[in-house]
């Protein structure tokens, strides 16, 4: 059975990572929809926004250059909105995994949490479909902007655009496929790739998510009715063996990563059960 597999984005059903996702994915003989915002959504993290005329999300044909054969569409929602309707089956069969990206620009250490990128994979694994976010590390402090904490990149940047090697991270992450499908269906692969052709890659890597991402924003000034924001490189070290450190080797890296659990050591004891608390206003009957 071929494996249906959805791809999305964050930065937009134009933007050029995702048509070499899905070509990559086409080339491996995967089922494959496209389906992203017809908008720039980044830093929407999971949010669930959509464009609504007269009671319906707007929806449009966009076939991708190459992809002719691709149903691919451009919708009026944030990238967790279309994989969320994508599992209930808005663009056909439901997939059964959800490929994120190519972002423009890493999505790495505990920024990730601002991700749409990551935000449509932490959705779709959140209801039953594997999933797996893919960047590539193109930034600098100076193509960031303020939108999203430095995942969106200013006009300038996007002209590089063709001389990016988006199909290093496409490859990677098709490679890295298996390990998704092996893996536990709430969880979710956080890939990123240097900008580098396949054959300078040093290779993938397993790393852990750093303390910081990398851009840090911060209020530069506030005023009446008014706040500027800037951003600026993290005044500290790399930790090795993190996301960002392996990147600036020259890995590729991959973390797996959950977006909602509970935890077991905040003391919550005492509390009690909602069964086990009297009525308010009046004591339990026996």
């Amino acid at each position: 059975m071929t494996l249906r597999v959805l791809v999305t984005n964050d930065d937009g059903i134009a933007a050029p990572g995702i048509g070499w996702l899905a070509r990559a994915a086409v080339d491996r003989g995967l089922d494959v929809v496209v389906a992203a915002p017809l908008e720039e959504a980044s830093g929407a993290s999971a949010a669930m926004t959509a464009v609504e005329r007269e009671g319906h999300v707007v929806v449009r044909e966009h076939p991708l250059p190459e992809l002719p054969d691709v149903p691919a569409y451009g919708v009026g929602g944030s990238p967790g909105f279309i994989a969320l309707i994508a599992v209930h089956g808005a663009f056909g069969p439901p997939p059964t995994v959800v490929l994120s990206g190519i972002n423009r620009g890493a999505n790495a250490g505990r920024a990730v949490l601002h991700s749409g990128t990551v935000g449509a994979a932490f959705t779709a694994a959140a209801n039953g479909c594997r999933a797996m976010a893919v960047s590539l590390d193109v930034l600098s402090v100076g193509e960031a902007t303020a939108a999203s904490g430095g995942a969106a990149v200013a006009a300038a940047a996007r002209v590089r655009d063709a001389e990016r090697h988006w199909s290093t991270a496409a490859r990677v992450a098709l490679d890295l496929l298996p390990r998704l499908l092996a893996g536990p269906v709430e969880s979710v692969l956080n890939v990123n790739a240097p900008d580098l052709p396949h054959g300078r890659l040093r290779g993938v890597r397993k790393g852990t998510l750093a303390s910081f991402g990398q851009v840090q924003m911060t209020v530069a000034e506030s005023g009446h009715g008014f706040v500027r924001t800037s951003l600026e490189e993290p005044g500290q070290a790399v930790q090795p063996g993190t996301d960002l450190a392996l990147l600036a080797d020259g890995y590729a890296s991959v973390t797996a990563v959950r977006a909602v659990t509970e935890v077991s050591d905040v003391d919550l004891s005492g509390l009690g059960a909602p069964e086990d608390r009297p009525p308010a206003g009046g004591r339990r009957e026996s």
